[in-house]
């Protein structure tokens, strides 16, 4: 039976990002099996924080169907630059304005089967479970990330401040109070849905009615890429990484990996492909360090198959906070469908993912003498840049179609479709 869905989300196509990727291939699939989305989604200011297209089918207020089949309903949203409160306060008025536009647009004949509130941002979740109140509908909760455990890691995100200020106080304050009421809306919801089984298993420990894993996927549908040489032109190991410089990602970690391989003679080259909070950072370090790292712009869809041809192994980070053990990025799953050896600083599911999957090697995560290490093994053995696995693993874990059907089973059930 077809389901009218309402999605609220901060992020949405044109922006480029990992959430829009997942919900470009959701969306897709669920309209092509028959059902209606509609999407309360901001105007697109991703990751820049300012409107990336004047476009009149982007403005607050516009309503426009896009290349998914879904129905894009675009809210307001505040500008910001790369501080913390001015996303956090972004969010906030993109979930308010989802709310309020919500209550005018999906009453009536409009009202949808279920409501469906994708984290991050965390706002969202709050603006979809009033909203579900609101029509007498039941809510689904979508959580990209391990919130609120994440929330945990709060005091390194904002580096260290000095023992009495105001900033450790408030930090301190809510790392206490925000996770039980984070904890407590997403029992609220009449289901949830994570990307990784490891934080699904936590979630059901908490007491969780409904809970389902949906990975995320990742396509390189004509990509061809060389293999990798026996030896580069340059005599130099291609390290690439490519997608968000976060907090939760710690590249500059793998700046100093980098400089400490050149330093202990091998030769190498990081390219690190993206933006994000902590690109400035990143540049700041390679700079001190004299280290061998180019810094490059995120490029769109079309030209990510050129980079991973130049790489001969691609970097998988995130920081060793303890909710970083339950998240796997998605750009794990791209990797592993390129073919392309992995270099994983990561810890728990993704680093388990990497093993099982025979898809690359792993050290521990924020580690950069051991991460140097390793490049040094690989530049010395070439013959270890060809793993094999990366691809029957996908086929048996992370099939679209499966995907999309579990999410699509879910929906039904939660609707009572």
């Amino acid at each position: 039976m077809a389901m009218r869905i309402l999605l609220l989300t901060h992020y949405w196509s044109p922006e480029v990002g990992a959430p829009q990727k997942r919900w470009q291939w959701l969306a897709r699939d669920l309209v092509e099996r028959g059902h209606e989305l509609a999407v309360l989604a901001p105007a697109p200011h991703y990751p820049a924080g300012r409107l990336l297209d004047a476009d009149p089918r982007y403005a607050p207020g516009a309503v426009a169907r896009d290349a998914s089949g879904a129905m894009i309903h675009r809210t307001a949203f505040r500008p910001y630059d790369a501080g913390l409160g001015g996303r956090g306060a972004d969010q906030a008025v993109a979930a308010g304005s989802a709310l309020r536009l919500g209550m005018q647009r999906f009453r009536g004949r409009w009202r949808p089967d279920v409501v469906v509130g994708s984290v991050p941002g965390l706002p969202t979740l709050p603006a979809a479970l009033a909203l579900g109140r609101a029509l007498d509908r039941p809510v689904v909760a979508e959580l990209r990330d391990a919130w609120p455990d994440i929330l945990g890691s709060a005091a390194s995100w904002v580096g260290a401040p000095a023992p009495r200020s105001m900033r450790r106080r408030v930090i301190h304050a809510a790392r206490r109070a925000v996770p039980p009421v984070v904890t407590g809306l997403e029992r609220e919801a009449d289901a949830v849905v994570t990307t990784t089984d490891s934080f699904a298993t936590v979630l059901r420990e908490r007491g969780m009615r409904r809970v389902v894993t949906v990975r995320n996927t990742a396509r390189a549908d004509g990509w061809e890429l060389p293999p990798v040489p026996a030896a580069r032109a340059d005599g130099a190991l291609h390290v690439l990484y490519l997608g968000t410089v976060g907090r939760a990602q710690g590249m500059v970690s793998a700046v100093r990996a980098a400089a400490a391989a050149t330093a202990s003679g091998t030769p190498m080259v990081l390219r690190i492909v993206g933006d994000g909070a902590q690109i400035e950072a990143v540049r700041a370090e390679a700079a001190r360090l004299g280290a061998p790292v180019e810094v490059l712009s995120p490029v769109p869809m079309e030209q990510v198959a050129a980079h991973y041809a130049w790489a001969d192994t691609v970097l998988v980070s995130l920081q060793d906070w303890p909710a970083m053990s339950v998240t796997v990025p998605s750009k794990l799953y791209e990797i592993l469908a390129t073919g392309r050896h992995a270099s994983g600083a990561v810890t728990g599911e993704a680093a388990a993912i990497l093993r099982e999957a025979g898809a690359g090697d792993v050290v521990a995560p924020q580690h950069p003498q051991a991460l140097a290490a390793l490049w040094g093994e690989l530049a010395r053995d070439r013959r270890r840049l060809a793993p094999t696995g990366g691809g029957r693993w996908l086929k048996e874990h992370v099939r679209e179609e499966d995907l999309v059907s579990r999410y699509e089973s879910l929906l039904a059930e939660v609707a009572g479709a």
